[in-house]
């Protein structure tokens, strides 16, 4: 049960994160480029949340 609600909670980060991300392109005023590093950001940080959550960690 603690690996689905964790996959779930991860689920719903990564879409607010995406969506906020897409968000930022809609506007005509900004270009990609502009927006690339958040996109470089989100993907950052989207991995060290999947890492921690499901990757074991030796001590």
């Amino acid at each position: 049960m603690q690996k689905f609600t964790t996959f779930l909670g991860s689920l719903f980060a990564i879409a607010f994160l995406v969506g906020l991300a897409t968000t930022l392109t809609r506007s005509s005023m900004i270009s990609f480029f502009d927006v690339l590093p958040v996109y470089i950001l989100m993907g950052i940080a989207i991995f060290m949340m999947l890492y921690e959550a499901f990757f074991e960690k030796k001590k």
